[in-house]
């Protein structure tokens, strides 16, 4: 023993503790994980003779640390110089060093924890479980991945099917012509303001191939294949889409997808997530995405209080939520139909959650894992009750990275996670990428703190607010909030027809309210843009809502890629003369109503919302 002891001293520092100490080995425990075979550890008990100059009692208060070339270090600074031996953990000791002021607290934080490690040692049990060690997500990330894959191949096969109607040639706006102008306009400051692939070919078919292009690459991802190349083009081709989408792809899960894609880009290492070891994730890049799931949370309930909207305040939001979101479900209408009391403590539930649980995620493992469950019900129940596209399977994709590896082994059989688990390289990042990476959390940290505090009215210097702009376009950071303001009723739009000006047919939508008889659709991962523009189109009037003037002329030219996006066009051989939209305000039936007229839907007439029109 006495041998080995000093081979080890000779060949790598030593920490020695109490070996009688449980808070001590709980934690060494830890160290060794972090430090791996770059530190030995042994208990005083055993060496404590090897090192007659350093009294018991001295074991006995801090631990310490032996150099080979016989230096000894104590409590904290023991500690740090340890943990430095992790890559990672280096910026303790540099603080201990450099930082005025962290070497004092830190010496005095550390004999006041070990002057009561038995109640500390209890504490610690409770945040951390009874055995804490080095997390890791190799895991976590092919999980990660794979969702994110799904939720690509999702987004870019919606939009494929609805791009020719929305923003084909053909189309409600078209992208080509609106890069055209956009390039007249602005000449070679377009390509930056406007980053798109299609700039190479500003056509219909060029932008289906980009489309395409996305499937293509999102399939790999999906079955775990993830390299860099991969994921950069997938960010590339989507914000290709997002750019020249305009109205159509203006929604907070099409930037938030982009942000996450952007991060993904640095989650996998430069290798394979199958095939080929892959360096470990990168810890700047987990907590990059922790910090996204905070503020996608916070910020919706932070908007929700700052608008003072009264539904929120007297917590009767979601008693009008289920009717009056943009295109509800049949559960919805059943949620609808549930007690005041019941609506007002679902509301204080939501705003408890949103404003609460994610200062959980900065926590210790057993409160971060804690806050993931109530996150992930969250979106569940949303994803039950209404139809939000993909953003709550995105969201509970993000929220997986709340959780490590150790989890996962736990609930996972065996023989999947066996299969998820991918090899992992020995070596570590070279200092110039940890660097890097370091470097990119913090000047997306800094961008992010400063949307925010635009966002909630806080003053920023002009300057700080200057050298964000030129990321704005990239989206690779943003901010977030839904439902600030609640909507009370539901005006719908009818778009009708005539050849004659006297007698009216309806065009029917495929999802939206329209027929009263029809039950809320399920569509959700799903998106129906044009649908959904119309529930903001209700909400407003053409006039601020141009694109709906299009949607007109489209009709009243019998655009088959945009009829194609409606559910029934009532002139199949040839288009109206003329075509008018009315205003209605819907609401859910009663059970009584729905059981006598087997409605889903009652209606009211609220007035005009476009005169007739005519192409003449």
């Amino acid at each position: 023993m006495i041998g080995m002891s000093q081979a080890r001293r000779r060949d790598f520092p030593l920490l020695i503790y109490d070996g009688d100490c449980s808070f001590c080995k709980f934690w060494i425990e830890y160290w060794k994980s972090v430090t791996e075979a770059r530190i030995s550890y042994a208990p005083y008990q055993e060496v404590a003779g090897e090192f007659p100059q350093i009294p018991v009692s001295t074991f006995q208060a801090a631990v310490q640390l032996v150099d080979p070339d016989g230096t000894v270090f104590s409590g904290a600074e023991a500690v740090f110089r340890s943990l430095a031996a992790a890559p990672e953990k280096r910026w303790l000791i540099w603080c201990y060093t450099h930082l005025p002021g962290f070497r004092g607290a830190s010496n005095r934080v550390y004999g006041f924890v070990a002057r009561h490690r038995g109640a500390f040692y209890r504490f610690t049990r409770v945040l951390w479980g009874d055995h804490l060690e080095r997390p890791c997500h190799t895991l976590t990330r092919s999980l990660f991945v794979r969702l994110l894959g799904l939720t690509y191949l999702i987004a870019f096969w919606s939009w494929f099917i609805q791009v020719r109607g929305l923003i084909g040639s053909d189309g409600i706006l078209p992208a080509d012509r609106f890069l055209q102008a956009v390039h007249a306009d602005m000449g070679s400051k377009a390509y930056f303001l406007l980053p798109t692939l299609a700039w190479l070919h500003p056509s219909e078919w060029f932008v289906l191939l980009l489309t395409g292009a996305g499937i293509v690459c999102a399939v790999p991802l999906a079955l775990g294949f993830a390299s860099v190349p991969n994921l950069f083009l997938l960010w590339l081709l989507y914000l290709s889409q997002v750019s020249i989408g305009r109205d159509f792809m203006e929604f907070q899960w099409d930037i938030l997808l982009l942000e996450a894609g952007f991060l993904s880009i640095f989650f996998v290492s430069g290798r394979s997530i199958s095939g080929r070891p892959a360096l470990r994730p990168s810890v700047a890049i987990i907590w990059l995405f922790r910090w996204l799931v905070f503020r996608v949370f916070f910020l919706s309930g932070l908007v929700k209080l700052l608008s003072r909207d009264v539904s929120w305040r007297n917590l009767t939001a979601l008693s009008f939520h289920y009717e009056t979101q943009p295109i509800p479900n049949f559960v919805a209408w059943y949620m609808y139909q549930m007690p005041m009391w019941f609506h007002k403590f679902s509301t204080a539930a939501v705003l408890l959650v949103e404003l609460a649980a994610p200062f959980l995620i900065f926590g210790p493992r057993r409160f971060r894992i804690g806050a993931a469950y109530v996150l992930v019900l969250l979106q569940v129940l949303i994803l039950l009750t209404g139809n939000y596209c993909f953003f709550n399977l995105l969201t509970i994709v993000l929220c997986l990275t709340l959780f490590d590896d150790a989890f996962w082994k736990n609930l996972l059989p065996r023989a999947v996670s066996n299969y998820l688990s991918t090899p992992t390289a020995d070596q570590s990042r070279t200092p110039s990428k940890r660097f890097a990476l370091a470097a990119l959390a913090l000047v997306l940290l800094a961008v992010s703190l400063i949307q925010i505090a635009l966002r909630i009215g806080l003053e920023v210097p002009h300057e700080w607010v200057r050298l964000t702009r030129p990321l704005e376009p990239y989206y690779i950071t943003n901010t977030y909030g839904l439902f600030a303001v609640m909507t009370t009723r539901r005006p719908e739009i009818v778009i009708e027809g005539s050849n004659n000006g006297r007698e009216w047919a309806t065009y029917e939508f495929k999802y939206k309210a329209g027929d009263l008889h029809r039950m809320p659709p399920w569509v959700a991962p799903y998106q129906p843009r044009l649908d959904w523009q119309m529930w903001f189109a209700a909400l407003s009037n053409y006039r601020n809502d141009p694109w709906f003037v299009d949607l007109v002329i489209r009709l009243l030219q019998g655009s088959r890629p945009v009829l194609g996006l409606l559910e029934k066009n009532p002139f199949p051989d040839h288009p109206p003369r003329y075509i008018r939209a009315i205003l209605y305000d819907y609401r859910f039936t009663s059970p009584k109503e729905r059981r006598s007229s087997g409605n889903w839907w009652a209606r009211a007439y609220s007035g005009i919302y476009l005169p007739p029109v005519s192409l003449k």
